[in-house]
């Protein structure tokens, strides 16, 4: 095998294990993921992409051991027939040529496409677009908390102006973006994935949105601004783990929405870890498994470990 060889994984589940298998790939395998949306006729298929050095048939065996063995145990737990798999190795021309063919113009919520930059796509009336290439970060909008933080996005911006948004863990830039468009006056985009900080700023710059989104490297304690607006859709355990910096970075009466979120006892414990940090729920929206939570900063610190949300909205 060449040095720029990509072992590409298809497999064929049922939709039930879309995501499951979607986190293991991209967080366990480090593969690049692309699924279709929810909605499309193949949502069922999940295409992972692995790229290391000098890859050998040895590692490739490994991978496949790994990710079969998970495919069986999620199969068992989730009573459904084991997901079929199948795996190829490709060239880098190949593999972005093949790539490219599953990436179609989607609406991600009501009134907002994801394009890709190398479709050509003509909104219609009232439709706004993003055009992006995601390159090899994280982030095509496909993942369903991604869905989840836009539609609480979108919520929090209406009738405002002037609202300063901080994503964190920009990936792609979508979230940040989308910002934008739903009427924040100035977005600060963070991601400690050098891959990730290509991606946006290229993304940014090609919805031509350099002067009003800034992408950086930054890490979250460093930072020293305050903003009216804070997404992070990250994981349950880093979110704990920034919740002190997520909160003094969110201003006085400010909105916090966070994801990345298993439904049920990760839910609750970021409810009970951000009431420490005085925040009140205010919307919960969940997606099969995954829940996005919008949190409301009050002036002084509560305890919402027994609270329960208001006005939750279902998705």
């Amino acid at each position: 095998m060449t040095d720029n060889s990509w072992l590409k994984i298809t497999i064929e589940t049922d939709p039930l294990l879309v995501e499951p298998i979607s986190d293991f790939l991209m967080g366990v395998i480090e593969a690049g993921v692309e699924t279709g949306a929810l909605d499309e006729p193949n949502y069922g298929t999940v295409n992972g992409y692995v790229q290391k050095p000098n890859l050998s048939p040895g590692e490739v065996d490994d991978i496949l051991a790994r990710v079969s063995g998970h495919l069986e145990e999620l199969a068992q737990i989730f009573k459904v027939e084991t997901p079929e798999l199948v795996a190829t190795v490709t060239g880098d021309e190949d593999w972005g040529k093949n790539w490219k063919i599953h990436f179609k113009p989607f609406a991600i919520i009501p009134g907002l496409v994801i394009a890709p930059t190398w479709e050509e796509y003509q909104p219609e009336a009232g439709e706004s677009v993003i055009t992006m290439d995601p390159g090899m970060a994280f982030g095509t909008g496909h993942h369903a908390t991604t869905s989840l933080c836009l539609a609480l996005v979108k919520k929090s911006l209406e009738n405002t102006s002037g609202f300063r948004l901080l994503d964190v863990g920009t990936g792609t830039g979508i979230l940040g973006m989308a910002g934008l468009l739903f009427g924040a006056a100035e977005v600060v985009a963070i991601d400690n994935d050098p891959e990730a900080v290509v991606a946006a700023t290229r993304n940014v710059a090609g919805n031509g949105m350099e002067g009003r989104m800034r992408v950086s490297s930054r890490d979250l304690s460093s930072l020293d601004d305050s903003f009216e607006l804070v997404v992070a859709n990250i994981v349950h355990d880093v979110l704990v783990a920034l919740s002190g910096d997520l909160a003094r970075l969110t201003a006085a009466g400010g909105t916090l929405i966070l994801s990345g979120l298993l439904s049920g006892s990760q839910v609750e414990s970021i409810i009970s870890a951000f009431g420490a940090e005085g925040f009140r729920l205010v919307d919960q929206a969940d997606k099969l498994e995954w829940s996005a939570l919008r949190l409301k900063k009050n002036d002084t610190k509560l305890d919402l470990s027994s609270g329960s949300a208001g006005n939750q909205c279902r998705r």
